[in-house]
């Protein structure tokens, strides 16, 4: 299984599948991304900490855990 954390700056992934329950699921899907969302990796903080993604055409940060909850392919 390979998470939005696992993936180097400048790779596109699609989602696959969102882990977690309850409101931090529904924060992360509120934020657009859902199953077969496109998601383009643009930077990495030197510690992995956070990553900025380019999702439905405006740009994201995610903490490490929260894109550790994101199952892409």
């Amino acid at each position: 299984m390979q998470t939005l954390k696992d993936v180097k700056c400048g790779g596109s992934v699609s989602v696959v599948k969102l882990h977690g329950e309850g409101a931090v699921k529904r924060r992360i899907m509120d934020m657009g991304i859902t199953k077969g969302t496109d998601i383009f990796v643009r930077k990495v903080a030197p510690l992995g900490d956070p990553v900025e993604v380019t999702v439905r055409g405006y740009e994201l940060s995610l903490r490490k855990a929260d894109a550790q909850m994101i199952e892409v392919q």
